[in-house]
C-alpha cells in the first residue's frame, strides 16, 4: 500500500484507551481526563476488524498504544486477535510497565513479541515525582517479567527533560552494555501538555553524544524508523536518538494511526483524521476508505520552531 510520493505504508499504530493511570507532568493533566463513552471508543471486535482489514492491504507490523493500554479491559482479547492474523509480522506494544509483571505471560501467549516501555528516570523519588505518585518498583519488576517471558528486544523510550534526567544520561547508556536492552532518547516534543514544557525544559539529544563520547554512530537496520542508533564498544545493546522536530524522518515514513476513538491519523504533526469507526458502523467498506486516505497522506509534517499540536498525545496515541 504506497501514497502519493512512493513511501510503503506498513506500519500502523493502535491506541486502544486514551485513558492512563499515571499522570506524567509532560503529558497528562493532574487531575485526569474524563472517561470517554464507552460507546465512542472502539470495541474489541473492531479493533481486530480495522486490523484485519489493513494486514489485507498490507500493513505488516502493529504497535498497540494507549494512554496506558494495560488498563484497557479486554487488552489480552485485542492481541489474541490481531495475533491470528498471519500477514503480521511484529505485534508490539509501548507502555509504562506498571501492570507489565501481572500480564506479560498472557500477553506472550496471545502473540505479543515485544514491548517497549516509557521510563524517564531510574531514581525512586524522581519518577514519583514525574509520573505524579507512579512506583519505580513496579516499572522494574515489569522489564524483568517481560525478559522471563521473551518480550524482547525491550527497548526503553526516554524523553529527555532538561534539569530533570539530563544528569542521567550516562545511567541509562550503562543499561545498553551488558544487556540487550536499546535506549532511546527523545526530545521533547511540543504536544498537549508538554507545551509548558518545551521552551524552559527542551534540551537537545546531541547532550547525549556530549556527554558519552564512546557512543560510535551504527548502520540502520531499518531506514524507516526515526532513530539514529549508536553503540558503546562491545556493548550488547544500542542507543537511539529521536529528534522528532529538528531532524524529519518524513521521506521514510511508513506508519499511520489509529486513535481509540476509530479516527485515523496519516501524520503524527497533524490534526486531520478519518473517522473510521463511523464508516464501520455504517456498513461501510473502510478498505475504500482507508486506500482513498492514504492517498492524502502528506509528504512532510509542517510543524515548525514555534508552532505546537494542541491534541494530547494521549488522546493520540503515543
Amino acid at each position: 500500500m504506497k501514497d502519493l510520493f512512493g513511501r510503503n505504508i506498513s506500519y500502523l499504530r493502535i491506541s486502544v484507551t486514551d485513558l492512563c493511570n499515571l499522570r506524567c507532568k509532560y503529558c497528562m493533566p493532574e487531575e485526569g481526563i474524563c472517561k470517554t463513552n464507552h460507546k465512542d471508543i472502539l470495541s474489541v471486535e473492531e479493533i481486530v476488524e480495522i486490523a484485519r482489514v489493513f494486514e489485507g492491504l498490507g500493513i505488516k507490523k502493529i504497535r498497540i498504544t494507549g494512554g496506558e493500554p494495560l488498563i484497557r479491559k479486554g487488552i489480552v482479547d485485542i492481541f489474541r486477535g490481531i495475533g491470528k492474523l498471519e500477514g503480521i509480522e511484529d505485534l508490539a506494544m509501548t507502555t509504562n510497565g506498571i501492570l507489565l509483571k501481572k500480564h506479560a505471560k498472557d500477553l506472550k501467549s496471545a502473540g505479543l513479541d515485544r514491548v517497549n516501555i516509557s521510563l524517564d528516570t531510574l531514581d525512586e523519588k524522581k519518577y514519583s515525582h514525574i509520573t505524579r505518585g507512579g512506583k519505580l518498583k513496579d516499572v522494574m519488576e515489569g522489564i524483568e517479567a517481560a525478559k522471563e517471558v521473551g518480550l524482547t528486544p525491550i527497548k526503553i523510550n526516554t524523553v529527555l527533560v532538561g534539569g530533570f534526567n539530563d544528569d542521567e544520561i550516562e545511567d541509562f547508556v550503562r543499561l545498553t552494555e551488558k544487556e540487550e536492552i536499546d535506549v532511546r532518547f527523545i526530545e521533547l516534543m511540543p504536544i498537549g501538555e508538554a507545551i509548558k514544557y518545551e521552551s524552559k525544559h527542551f534540551v537537545s539529544n546531541q547532550i547525549v553524544l556530549e556527554k558519552v563520547p564512546r557512543l560510535t554512530e551504527i548502520e540502520r537496520e531499518d531506514i524507516s524508523s526515526p532513530a539514529v542508533y549508536y553503540k558503546l564498544p562491545n556493548g550488547r545493546g544500542k542507543v537511539g536518538l529521536i529528534n522528532p522536530i529538528s531532524c524529519k524522518f518524513c521521506a521514510y515514513c511508513n506508519r499511520v494511526r489509529l486513535t481509540a476513538q476509530g479516527k485515523l491519523k496519516l501524520c503524527l504533526h497533524s490534526n486531520d483524521e478519518i473517522d473510521l469507526k463511523a464508516a464501520l458502523r455504517r456498513g461501510e467498506n473502510i478498505e475504500r476508505l482507508i486506500v482513498k486516505a492514504i492517498k492524502q497522506k502528506p509528504e512532510s509534517h509542517r510543524l515548525e520552531e514555534g508552532e505546537y499540536i494542541f491534541k494530547k498525545m494521549y488522546q493520540i496515541g503515543g
